[in-house]
């Protein structure tokens, strides 16, 4: 399975976004301290740095951003809108926001160790798009680990939960209430750029 291993911190430095976006709250970078003084992008260029900024964030892949692209593109409304709903509701992206995992990279792994159910069913594709009603839970051999132990405890890290999401931290459950809308996504992203970009 192919995967983004670029440095985080000196990635979303280039493409101008924070690392809390990614779930780091502590990296940063002082390389190239003048990187910023370049000279001015091209409408092209501004058009590619915003798909990359969403690629990265949700650690997707050309080929697979595509496919979601023309997907987004033949349901009503607006395409750039229903773009970023339909990435919004990835299984992996769904862990992160329900605060089963710190950072959208450790929830796709832990999909993909089949640390969860949709349903009482195992999903280990961390691509899947859920559903309203659907009902993601950690598994019952897993809750012993380390991992959830801690989302638990006492001192458990505190997660503010979309709207289209129920959280139950003591059942380690999350429920899918509603479709995901454009002010749930808290990144500032410009989509009409992406739009553009494709339909060239």
């Amino acid at each position: 399975m192919a995967k983004n291993m670029q440095p985080v911190a000196k990635r979303c430095k280039a493409l101008g976004i924070s690392p809390t976006v990614m779930g780091y709250n502590k990296k940063n970078t002082n390389r190239n301290p003048g990187g910023q003084m370049r000279k001015k992008k091209s409408e092209y260029a501004i058009q590619m740095n915003e798909k990359q900024k969403v690629k990265f964030v949700y650690g997707i892949l050309e080929k697979q951003f595509r496919m979601y692209y023309e997907k987004a593109s033949q349901m009503s409304g607006k395409t750039g809108e229903n773009l970023l709903t339909t990435i919004e509701r990835r299984m992996d992206n769904v862990i992160y926001r329900l605060g089963f995992a710190m950072t959208r990279r450790e929830a796709r792994q832990l999909v993909n160790h089949g640390h969860f159910t949709v349903n009482g069913q195992k999903v280990d594709i961390p691509s899947y798009l859920v559903r309203v009603g659907d009902v993601i839970e950690v598994r019952d051999n897993s809750r012993s680990s380390a991992a959830f132990k801690r989302l638990t405890a006492e001192d458990a890290p505190m997660v503010t939960v979309p709207q289209w999401l129920e959280r139950d931290k003591t059942a380690l459950k999350g429920t899918v209430v509603k479709m995901p809308a454009r002010e749930d996504i808290d990144m500032p992203i410009e989509e009409h750029l992406i739009v553009e970009l494709y339909s060239k």
